[in-house]
């Protein structure tokens, strides 16, 4: 079930207001969701910063991976999470830490507690759902 805190309205704000996404748990696996994510990303023209700890230091359609958010030298706006529900809950701490302005939990990633943290830091967040799905649903 999506976590339906911010309607399409406010989805849309956050999707049309991020510029730089860094996307947790991003995979050099072209069959794996976080890379095709990543390129429709691209394709839209975000710059989607790819973190994951195992394949630092190297590149990512065109990108160079970052073993942490705090590691990422830029502004980061929206970090994407795909990673399971229970790693999400540091991964939104991390955000709020490195000034985020939002949290988008991917596709049956659920913490609610880490999601009330984030809120309560001022952060917006959307959990259960996938930016590649809401942005053609909200014709972007």
């Amino acid at each position: 079930m999506a976590y339906d805190r911010y309607g399409p309205d406010e989805i849309r704000n956050i999707l049309q207001s991020t510029k730089v996404i860094a996307l947790v748990g991003a995979s050099a696996n072209p069959a794996r969701d976080s890379h095709g994510v990543m390129r429709y990303l691209q394709a839209k023209g975000y710059r989607v910063i790819p973190v994951n700890p195992g394949l630092a230091g190297q590149t990512l359609n065109g990108e160079l991976v970052y073993a942490t958010l705090s590691s990422i030298p830029y502004q980061i706006d929206m970090v994407d999470i795909f990673r399971n529900s229970e790693a999400a809950g540091p991964v939104c701490d991390e955000a709020v830490e490195i000034g985020a302005k939002s949290v988008w939990m991917q596709l049956g990633v659920i913490n609610p507690q880490a999601a009330a943290r984030a809120e309560t830091a001022g952060l917006k967040v959307v959990m259960d759902r996938c930016p590649k799905i809401e942005m053609p649903r909200l014709g972007l």
